[in-house]
């Protein structure tokens, strides 16, 4: 291969790798800016949030059809073809990762309306580590970290702690007192809203192993939600 479709080749991929970077910063802003108009109550910015979602959307066609063109042009084989096969599967978990964030915005204009219930502590925890891991797993692919990657693979039980004790409180407020019923099923739908936000940052993870390693994580990941299985009793 001539020496300048070569270099034109790897401009090609570390475009491909700067799409993603941009798309990243973009879903992470996402679930930064919802969360803060969770917790200030501004509809404004939860408003910018939700038109702000077609962006990431239109990211992830972008990446789709630079890819499909340099599978088509460029038969890559090894490493390229994993980051290629591996960027598809992270712009549609970022584009996910946006779906979520839109949603948590949207129910941030509604909580707005509503009496303030509990602490909004938890999800801004829960909303600072999910933002943590996303960064550091689109770090990873920059740097072809699988070390990196794997840490953060296995780092989602926290979130999922903060998710179980979110989802206890919230049922606790709507047992004492039904007018909460409205105001806690909607917190309940913003911090699974981040619970799964985390999940798909851990999916990106293991994405970027397999791009810098070339195989696939076989043992299950660490996983804390027990919300399906919670019992919780109406107070004394």
């Amino acid at each position: 291969m001539p020496a300048h479709t070569i270099r034109s080749y790897e401009e090609e991929l570390k475009r491909l790798r700067d799409m993603i970077v941009r798309m990243g910063g973009l879903a992470e802003r996402q679930v930064a800016d919802a969360t803060e108009a969770l917790v200030r109550r501004d509809t404004e910015l939860a408003t910018e949030v939700v038109q702000r979602d077609a962006e990431l959307d239109a990211m992830e066609r972008q990446v789709d059809g630079f890819c499909v063109r340099l599978l088509a042009l460029r038969q890559p084989v090894a490493s390229d073809l994993r980051l290629i096969i591996a960027a598809l599967k992270i712009a549609h978990d970022l584009e996910r990762i946006g779906d979520y964030a839109r949603n948590a915005a949207k129910r941030s204009i509604v909580l707005a309306e509503q009496p303030a219930i509990g602490s909004l502590n938890g999800f801004q925890r829960m909303a600072r580590l999910v933002q943590e891991n996303l960064k550091g797993a689109i770090d990873a692919l920059v740097h072809d970290d699988s070390e990196k990657a794997d840490e953060i693979w296995a780092a989602d039980e926290p979130v999922d702690d903060i998710y179980n004790g979110i989802f206890r409180e919230m049922l606790t407020f709507m047992m004492e007192d039904p007018r909460n019923i409205t105001a806690a099923t909607h917190l309940l739908f913003v911090a699974k809203n981040l619970e799964r936000i985390g999940d798909h940052a851990t999916n990106i993870a293991e994405t970027v192993h397999f791009a810098v390693r070339g195989d696939v994580l076989e043992e299950e990941r660490p996983k804390g939600d027990t919300s399906a299985y919670a019992v919780v009793r109406p107070p004394e």
